[in-house]
Parts: structure tokens; sequence; C-alpha cells
């Protein structure tokens, strides 16, 4: 074991010196302002990094591709914290998902203010699509597995997303560091089609190939469900306000305090394209409660994300609100970020709430290279449903859906529970793997995960 921590701990000095790693569902670039032991090098001036990034997850399969990254620690006199920094990445997976990002975080260029921005252009060549309103659109495996009779395609309920995304973020305090305000500007383009089958198929034994049939996506058009001023996507400029709340007392791995989040997403009618203009809100609490200090916490995080005016176009409706979006969009609920073993994007609707609720326990402590690494297990529950639903209407032409689409009513809880291994870095840099079951097969099975940083 100590042979094992030694090695990865030498990896890790790397990483963390000259790269930048976002947690999952931390505000992007923050760092964590830890006392400064005397066998610490501190940084000063420009440092750079050029980094291979590898990752693995049920939803988007093995990532792989590379980041650079460059630091301004100014003196020194801040370290850990930095000046600015610019991190670019470019990666692929091996079930289609695409990220090509520039990101740009200031913390110290101008005093008392903080400014995030981002560019990004992020692929999804086969994309979960399951309907809208959980439980009222059936999940039916037999159109999926090849030799059965219902069979239709294995990517039946797929489609294609090519999402482009750029953001402009700041904030600043209120009440010191704990009460801060948020305002950002952003411009999302959505092109949606089919999953492209052509393209799938290249290079595909003929036994593994797929045929070009209607997918679930081209049915929910031709019944009127998805409209057709919004099938292929469309342009969306917004506005976003909101505050913070936060009492941490670490930020990547907490042990003390609260994180809340309010935030209001203002998508007015600017451009040609757009049909209408709506606005959705979306409201978190976050709370890390002590049992043994330094050794044993419960965490738990409540969360709300609706529509409160207008009409969200369907392409939107999985994509989750937060204060500044960083390496991948965050689709939901079901999946890595929300509820872990769900098959990603099985609860879509206007509104969803969401919980998720784990302890966390560092069993091993020890020092290896003059860095502290711990190793913490973790046991979870994760929980959601659809409380606005997304307009579907209950016939077609007066006519019934086709058999094992749609059991209208039916929506309730999801569950899932589960575990995972992670292994900590002097409290800032984090190996999580998390395994998920359903207790519903209407939800799928399980979901495997190994990324950087806890859930939330």
């Amino acid at each position: 074991m100590k042979n094992i921590l030694t090695f990865i701990a030498s990896v890790l000095v790397v990483f963390q010196t000259y790269a930048y790693f976002p947690a999952s569902d931390t505000t992007a670039g923050d760092s964590v302002n830890v006392k400064k032991k005397k066998t610490e090098k501190v940084k000063k001036g420009l440092n750079f990094g050029v980094l291979p990034i590898i990752g693995y997850t049920t939803d988007i399969g093995f990532a792989y591709g590379a980041s650079v990254s460059m630091y301004d620690y100014g003196d020194g006199t801040i370290y850990p914290d930095y000046r600015y920094m610019l991190y670019v990445e470019y990666s692929r997976t091996t079930k289609g998902q695409g990220t090509t990002q520039i990101f740009f975080d200031s913390k110290g260029l101008i005093p008392g203010l903080r400014i995030t921005s981002d560019v990004s252009y992020l692929t999804e060549l086969m994309l979960d699509f399951y309907g809208f309103n959980g439980y009222d659109a059936i999940y039916y495996t037999p159109f999926t597995e090849k030799g059965n009779q219902d069979y239709i395609s294995k990517v039946f309920y797929k489609y294609q997303r090519k999402f482009l995304r750029v953001t402009a973020d700041g904030d600043g305090n209120i009440l010191g560091k704990k009460l801060r305000w948020h305002f950002g500007l952003g411009y999302y383009k959505f092109d949606i089609n089919t999953v492209d089958v052509e393209k799938y198929n290249k290079g595909q034994k003929e036994e593994d190939k797929i045929e070009k049939t209607d997918l679930l996506y081209e049915n929910y058009i031709k019944w009127g469900i998805i409209r057709d001023d919004e099938k292929n996507g469309g342009d969306m400029p917004y506005f976003k306000i909101g505050l913070t709340y936060d009492t941490r007392d670490n930020e990547n791995d907490p042990m003390k305090g609260m994180w809340d989040e309010v935030m209001l997403q203002v998508t007015p009618k600017l451009l040609p394209s757009q049909q209408s203009g709506f606005s959705r809100i979306s409201v978190i609490h976050r709370q890390y409660l002590p049992i043994i200090m330094d050794r044993l916490v419960f965490a738990y995080r409540l969360a709300y994300q609706g529509t409160i005016s207008g009409r969200t176009p369907f392409y939107l409706e999985p994509y989750m609100i937060t204060a500044v979006s960083f390496a991948t969009t965050i689709d939901g609920l079901g999946g890595a970020k929300t509820l872990r073993g769900i098959l990603r994007n099985r609860v879509v609707g206007d509104g969803i709430v969401y919980g998720n609720a784990e302890f966390r326990y560092i069993f091993l402590k020890t020092v290896i290279w003059k860095q502290n690494i711990f190793l913490s297990l973790n046991a979870f529950g994760d929980a959601g449903r659809v409380v606005q639903k997304y307009d579907v209407p209950e016939t077609f032409n007066g006519q019934p859906y086709p058999e094992h689409y749609f059991d209208f009513g039916a929506e309730k809880f999801h569950f899932s529970y589960g575990g995972g291994v992670n292994l900590i870095m002097n409290r800032n840099f984090i190996i999580s793997t998390d395994f998920g079951l359903t207790t519903d097969k209407r939800d799928g099975n399980f979901g495997f995960y190994a990324g950087i940083g806890y859930l939330f």
C-alpha cells in the first residue's frame, strides 16, 4: 500500500504543481488558502504546465486529451492563490463527447472584483435522451436490444448536440467574503440533430453497424412534443444575477460550514432566431456537518431548478445552472454530477428538485514526499424528481401513442445509492471514484464514475 501511495503521490505532486483541475461542483478556479509550511516551495511569477487528461464515467466513457495551464503568482505572497490563470483543454471520450475550451480567471487584477470568462465548443455525438417528466416517459430497453422483436436501434435513446458557449462572469463582496454578489453575461448556440449514423458506422464491423431509422428524438418531433422551431437548436443570449453565501472551512474538502447559491438566468428575446424570452432560477443549499473532526463528515445538498417565465427550449431543459461553468456541461438529472447510478438525463422537466447525502470518512493519513496524503471512503444516497412538467400532450391528433412510450402520471422520486474511494492530497486535490446503484430498473442499473473532486 505504501509503495502504491508513493507512486500516486509523486504523480500528484507534478499535477498539482503545474496544472489546474476543476472540482465538479466548485466555483471554477478557486484555490484554497492553506497555511504555508516551511517545506513548501512558494511559487512566484508565471508558471506553465502541459498535462494529459485521463478519466472515465459510465455516461461518457474513457476521456483522453491534453491541457495547458498558466498561472501568475505575482511576488509569491498570495501563493497558493494566484493573480490570474489561463487554462486550455482539448479532449475527447470513447462515447463521442468532445471538449475544446479556453478559460480565464482573474482574482487580483482588479481589487475586490473577480472576473471569469470561458469560450467552449462542446460536442456530443450521442447525448442521452429519454424524453421528459421522468417516469412519465418509459425507458423500454427492448428498443435497444439487437435480436429482440421490439428492437429499433441501440442508439434509440440518443441524439447529437454541438454546443458553443461564451460567458463572462464577475462577483464581489457584500459582507466580507462570505456573502457575495454575482453577475454574468453569456451566449449559447445549440446545434441539435439526430445521431450521425454514417459517421458512427465508419470502421465498424458489419454486425456492429446501426441502421438508419427514426429514434425517440425524431418521434417526438413527428408527434409535436419537440417543436419545429426548436428541433435543430438555436441561439440564446442571456444574463445572470445571483448571490452566494459560503462559510466552508475548505473549498475542495470541507469539514464544516455551508455553501448556498441563488441564481436567476434571464434570456430576453434579442435575436430573430429566438421565438420568445424566458427565465429560470436555481437554488442550492449545501452543508457540511463534522461528526469526528478531520475524520468523518456528513455532507448534503438540496436543490431546486425551474422555469419561472416563458418557455424553456427542450434542448436547454437538462442544462444545470451554476455560478460559473467550467470543464464540461452539467446535464441532469441523472449521471455523474447529480444522481449517481441513474441514467444521465433520465429526469428532465421544467422544474426539478434533487438531493444528495453522504458520509465521508478519512481512514488513512500519511505523509509522502512532504505531501499530506489521505484516503477516504464515502457512502451516499441520491434522490430527485420532476416537480414542473414539460408540456407533453396525452394524445397525438386525438389518438393514443404507440405502446411503450408513455405512462402519464407515473413520475415520483428517483433514488440511487452507493459508495466510493477517494485519494486526497493536501486537502485541495482529490481523485474521486463513485459507484452508484438504482432502486428502480426504469432508471437503468448502475453507474461508475472516476474524476476530480467531490460531487459537491
